[in-house]
């Protein structure tokens, strides 16, 4: 995982409550053995429609999700992150987070965002009315800002989170990081396994 201190670019207004992870990568999708292109089945209900968010040139390119409340619902699976990290996005806004899903992103290094439900219409807005919108959100002050509309405000990430994206440290980097005394364990362990006697 690599280090997460600033995401900073334009945003997609998804404008959906109660965005559920099959919704964000259905089912069908998690056949796959690799752990790539997922990015193809990102909301792939939805895109058919034309009209839908992702498919609107005005915001190609964007690496920041702006989603309604209750984003990320539903059944465990990383897939879902996957999904929206190899689609482009570092980050995603929403007033509130399925607590699984949230997990699932902070292990993963995709930033989860939580804003009040007032900061999340503002951002929808702002975004629909101006796709070039600049954010920027700062992981170690813990702060998104969007000074073209004069927003700036805190969000919540705990310590061992925050820790965890300055570091880029997902599970497997956070038991590297004990590399040394696991391997003096191995190296005494034989001696007290158990043994069989020998004919």
């Amino acid at each position: 995982m690599e280090p997460v201190r600033i995401v900073s670019g334009t945003a997609v207004p998804l404008d959906r409550s109660d965005v559920d992870t099959d919704q964000i990568i259905p089912s069908d999708w998690l056949k796959q053995v690799e752990r790539t292109g997922f990015d193809k089945g990102l909301f792939s209900e939805w895109r058919d429609d034309r009209d839908f968010v992702l498919n609107q040139e005005q915001f190609q390119g964007a690496n920041i999700l702006i989603a309604g409340p209750n984003f990320g619902t539903g059944s465990s699976r990383e897939h879902a992150v996957w999904a929206i990290q190899q689609y482009g996005f570092a980050a995603v806004v929403s007033p509130r987070f399925g607590d699984i899903f949230r997990n699932n992103s902070t292990k993963n290094g995709l930033v989860p965002v939580v804003v009040s439900p007032e900061v999340g219409e503002q951002l929808l807005r702002a975004v629909e009315a101006d796709p070039t919108l600049e954010i920027t959100i700062d992981v170690e002050r813990r702060t998104l800002e969007a000074p073209a509309i004069g927003l700036a405000v805190d969000f919540p990430l705990d310590d061992s989170v925050q820790h965890r994206f300055l570091e880029g440290l997902d599970d497997i980097g956070i038991t590297l990081r004990n590399e040394g005394a696991i391997a003096t364990f191995e190296q005494g362990r034989p001696s007290w396994l158990p043994t069989t006697a020998s004919a």
